[in-house]
C-alpha cells in the first residue's frame, strides 16, 4: 500500500521577539494575566510591515529542498496554507514557487485557518496514492500578527508570525497517514472571523475605523468547539486505526492555547508526557504551529524513525480535523 509521508521538514521564526511585558505597555495586562490564561511567554513578530507572509515560508522551504537535495524543477505541486495571504492574488503558493524558482508546478492556496496544515497533509496524501504527483511540498505561512488588534487584551496576547513547510513523497513500508479525519461547519464562522478585506465587505476608511481588519473571536465558544471538535476527531481516529494510548507515542495539537492543549489531553486521557507543546515561546501561528511544534521536537531528538503520532486541529470556519501518522526517514 502506498502511503504519504513526511520526508522533508523545516521551520522559520522572524527574529524580533514579543515578550508579554511588552505586550502590557501597549495594553491593560501583566506578564502572569497572559502566561497563566494562555501559556504564552513570548512570540515572534515579522517586523517589516512591507513583508508577507511568503517571507515566512520561503526560508523553510528552502531549507526543504536543500536538505533532501530535491531540485525546484522536480517540485510538482507546492500547497500553502495561510490566513494571511501575501495579496488576494496572486496566491502566495506562486509568490513562494517563484522565489525559489519553481516552475510548472501546480501552485495553490489553502485558507483553513489554523487546520491548514493538515488540510493541506490530506490534500497532497490523494495526489500521493493517485499517483498524480510524488514529489509534493506543503507549507504554512503565517503572519498573523498582521490582523491583531493590539488594544484588544483578549486576542492580542495570542498569536505570533512564522513559516514551515515539508516535503512529501510515496512510501510503502507503511510510513507517513495512515488515518485521517478532517470535518467543517460553517455554523461556527461568526465566532472566530475577520469581517474586512473580502468581497463580502471590501477595505474602507470606515471599516478600518471600526476595527472591521482585525480578529474577532468569542473566547469562550471558541475554547469550548476547539476541545470538544479537536477530542472527537482524535477518537474517530483512534476507533478507526483501532488504537489505544499505548499505541501512541506522541500527541501534537493545534498550538492555540494551553489550556485548551491540556483539555485536549485530559479528555483523551494522554500522560502529559507525550504532549509535543511549544507555544510558550511561540504563541499560536495557527497553521504553521504544528509543523514548527514537530520540527522543533524533531531537532530536540524526540522525534524517530517509527515514532507514532497524533496530530490535531481546529479553526476558524469551524474546521479541524485529526490524523495518526507514522514517523519514517525524514531529513530535518
Amino acid at each position: 500500500m502506498i502511503t504519504a509521508a513526511i520526508t522533508g521538514l523545516s521551520h522559520y521564526l522572524p527574529d524580533y521577539v514579543l515578550t508579554n511585558d511588552e505586550i502590557a505597555t501597549m495594553v491593560d495586562t501583566n506578564d502572569e494575566w497572559i502566561t497563566t490564561r494562555t501559556g504564552i511567554k513570548s512570540r515572534r513578530v515579522l517586523k517589516d510591515e512591507h513583508a508577507g507572509s511568503s517571507q515566512l515560508a520561503i526560508p523553510a522551504v528552502r531549507d526543504v529542498l536543500e536538505k533532501t537535495g530535491t531540485a525546484p524543477e522536480k517540485v510538482e505541486c507546492l500547497i500553502c496554507a495561510t490566513s494571511s495571504p501575501d495579496y488576494t492574488w496572486p496566491s502566495t503558493a506562486c509568490i513562494i514557487a517563484d522565489a525559489l524558482n519553481i516552475r510548472n508546478a501546480m501552485c495553490y492556496d489553502i485558507l483553513s485557518a489554523c487546520t491548514g496544515f493538515l488540510y493541506c497533509l490530506q490534500q497532497a496524501q490523494a495526489f500521493i496514492k493517485s499517483g498524480i504527483y510524488k514529489k509534493i511540498i506543503i507549507c504554512s505561512a503565517e503572519k498573523c500578527t498582521s490582523f491583531v488588534n493590539y488594544k484588544d487584551r483578549t486576542t492580542c496576547a495570542l498569536f505570533g508570525d512564522g513559516g514551515a513547510a515539508a516535503l512529501i513523497e510515496p512510501n510503502e513500508e507503511g510510513y507517513g497517514v495512515l488515518v485521517s479525519k478532517i470535518h467543517s461547519d460553517g455554523a461556527g464562522n461568526e465566532h472566530l472571523i475577520r469581517l474586512c478585506g473580502g468581497s463580502a465587505n471590501i477595505p474602507s476608511h470606515e471599516a478600518v475605523d471600526a476595527g472591521m481588519h482585525f480578529i474577532h473571536q468569542d473566547g469562550k465558544f471558541v475554547f469550548k468547539n476547539a476541545v470538544t471538535f479537536m477530542t472527537s476527531a482524535v477518537t474517530e481516529v483512534m476507533e478507526e486505526g483501532n488504537l489505544t494510548l499505548d499505541d501512541i507515542d506522541w500527541i501534537c495539537t493545534h498550538q492555540a492555547n494551553k489550556r485548551i492543549i491540556d483539555a485536549v489531553r485530559q479528555h483523551c486521557k494522554a500522560p502529559e508526557e507525550k504532549v509535543i507543546c511549544n507555544i510558550e515561546n511561540v504563541g499560536n501561528t495557527s497553521s504553521a504551529s504544528i509543523p514548527i511544534a514537530l520540527h522543533e521536537a524533531a531537532l530536540e531528538g524526540k522525534l524517530k524513525k517509527g515514532d507514532r503520532l497524533l496530530l490535531a486541529a481546529f479553526g476558524s470556519g469551524f474546521t479541524w480535523g485529526a490524523m495518526y501518522v507514522k514517523w519514517g526517514d525524514c531529513k530535518i
